[in-house]
């Protein structure tokens, strides 16, 4: 997947709370490729809740990684900024499309609850900066994908997820972030 990930004023240094910001948008972009994806191989959907289920799940993998990717660059307050910044548009992003599609609702907070429990859950598998998450990491993630596809090719959707999505999505971070911080 290919996503835009260069500053348009070059030589200027951007706050943290600019690079989460972009970060969330380059997250959502990636969730929404996600749920394409898994449609496109013939994965089940028949709901647009169903999707941004699906959306959420790649959204708290995606939002992890970043933050596994990230670390080191920052001091512990630069970082919670980050994290927070990164988290408050991610949840503005699942907020705005839920209500659009579903009416009103506590959107925002379900999101943040879901993703510190993500958050939490990850941080227990293994990462490398090189080979990104680790089998474990990637199976657990492609557990929740699969509780939420349809029963068409459900059997198949963790393979896809641990074969093919996650190191796409690693891949597509692994460009992405460096070009960020530049």
């Amino acid at each position: 997947m290919r996503v835009r990930s260069k500053w348009n004023v070059k030589d200027k240094t951007h706050t943290v709370e600019e690079v989460g910001g972009a970060l969330a948008f380059i997250a959502w972009r990636i969730a929404q490729n996600g749920v394409l994806n898994l449609e496109n191989h013939e994965f089940q959907t028949d709901t647009q809740q169903q999707r941004m289920a699906i959306m959420t799940e790649f959204l708290c993998f995606t939002i992890h990684l970043i933050d596994r990717m990230t670390i080191e660059r920052f001091e512990t307050e630069e970082r919670q900024r980050f994290m927070t910044e990164l988290a408050a548009k991610s949840a503005k992003n699942i907020y705005d499309n839920k209500k659009d599609l579903l009416g009103p609702g506590e959107y925002r907070q379900e999101f943040i609850d879901l993703l510190n429990s993500r958050l939490a859950e990850y941080a227990e598998f293994q990462y490398d900066s090189k080979e990104g998450p680790s089998f474990p990491m990637r199976r657990y993630f492609g557990n929740f994908v699969t509780e939420m596809v349809g029963d068409k090719n459900r059997r198949w959707v963790g393979d896809q997820i641990i074969d093919v999505e996650a190191p796409d999505l690693f891949a597509t971070l692994q460009r992405s972030v460096p070009n960020l911080f530049m």
